[in-house]
């Protein structure tokens, strides 16, 4: 996806909403972004369900920059959307953490 495809960015508020680890939801206009808070400290958005069978990515496993699917194991990186050995991907948005520690996140439109 090129940069003049993408919208905007969009602060989702502060990074320290999502812990160490983890994933969250957030809607932005009208869709809803998977936002994951690695062990390193890096941010990464995704589509918020898995193409595989529509499970709720943000409660996945993040193990380095990839994702788990929590209903059938599927892993995904984060940093592509890429899953090893298939055709399968999930769209991936840019992201990252501004000066003042919040997340900032580019959508298409």
């Amino acid at each position: 996806m090129s940069s003049q495809e993408l919208g905007p960015e969009h602060d989702i508020g502060p990074v320290q909403q999502i812990p160490i680890g983890e994933g969250r939801n957030f809607r932005i206009g009208t869709m809803t972004v998977a936002v994951f808070h690695t062990h390193a400290g890096q941010i990464y958005a995704t589509q918020a369900e898995c193409p595989h069978k529509r499970g709720p990515l943000a409660d996945g496993l993040i193990g380095g920059t990839t994702l788990i699917c929590p209903l059938h194991e599927r892993a995904f990186s984060l940093e592509t959307g890429e899953e090893a050995g298939t055709d399968c991907r999930l769209a991936v948005y840019p992201a990252r953490i501004t000066a003042g520690a919040r997340i900032a996140v580019r959508i298409p439109g």
